[in-house]
């Protein structure tokens, strides 16, 4: 029963139920994405950011096993070839360049850019499998397909895209304390970001796809977030008359001060 009422929980804050537990308009819409419902909510709430195109990419290379592959013997290089496709600040960005780079290449000459970048062939063909389910889903449901690089020019808008993951992450967040350790908000897990991450410049806000648990905590698929997007986003999440007392409250009452202070603003954000 606890596993039940925190599945409805989850439902009910990424706006899918209602406090009834009813299905709302948004749940019936994610309901028709076979993805998880964080994911869901993310294709949902990307086209107010301009960026679907984007969040389908990166979703369909979340729905496949690894992409990047990184043999023992082969590390060294594994890693150097990843890091083209890197992007500082998140591994589901680093999923969008490399998917990019990959279709930008013809058709036959596919397999051989995968195996001279070690990345999996069947992997990214199976992600654009996916993204073609999910861009027909789009079309069923009249979500719009917009892009932040509309040109092609391999550009985009990074910071929207890290917006509307945030928008079905932001209960998958952890915090960096004064020690640098990380620990995870709500659950108070301690947690190390994997080594795997290219996310390394240890920022104060991060959201994450995984928790695992082997040698030590770690959290996988990392993206920077913002405390100023969770508290706009979530404010029925991160409610602070229920909030464990920790670092990261103090973060957030701040970051509640700024937003209410931007929105008294003559032509603020309301």
């Amino acid at each position: 029963p606890e596993t039940l009422m925190r599945a409805l929980e989850l439902l009910n804050y990424l706006g899918a139920l209602d406090d009834e537990g009813e299905l709302t308009e948004l749940g019936y819409q994610m309901s028709d994405f076979p993805v998880d419902p964080q994911l869901a909510k993310m294709i949902t709430a990307s086209p107010e950011y301009g960026c679907s195109e984007e969040i389908i990419t990166i979703v369909a290379c979340m729905s496949v096993p690894q992409i990047f592959m990184r043999p023992k013997e082969s590390a060294k290089a594994a890693d150097e070839a990843k890091a083209q496709f890197a992007h500082k600040e998140s591994d589901h960005l680093t999923f969008l360049n490399a998917f990019a780079a990959y279709v930008a290449e013809d058709e036959g000459a596919r397999k051989k850019f995968c195996w001279e970048n070690f990345m999996n062939d069947r992997s990214m063909q199976s992600a654009m499998n996916v993204r073609t389910q999910l861009t027909r889903i789009m079309g069923k449901l009249h979500l719009p397909l917009i892009s932040t690089d509309p040109t092609n020019s391999g550009k985009f808008d990074y910071t929207s895209i890290r917006m509307a993951l945030t928008q079905g992450m932001f209960m998958q967040v952890a915090y960096k304390q004064r020690d640098g350790k990380y620990l995870t908000v709500k659950d108070n897990q301690i947690v190390d970001i994997h080594p795997s991450s290219v996310v390394d410049s240890k920022p104060d806000w991060v959201m994450f796809e995984e928790f695992a648990l082997t040698t030590k905590n770690y959290i996988r698929t990392v993206s920077v977030t913002r405390v100023d997007w969770l508290v706009d986003m979530a404010p029925h999440y991160f409610d602070l008359e229920n909030f464990p007392e920790c670092e990261a409250k103090a973060e957030l009452e701040v970051a509640y001060r700024r937003l209410a202070h931007s929105r008294n603003r003559p032509g603020g954000v309301r």
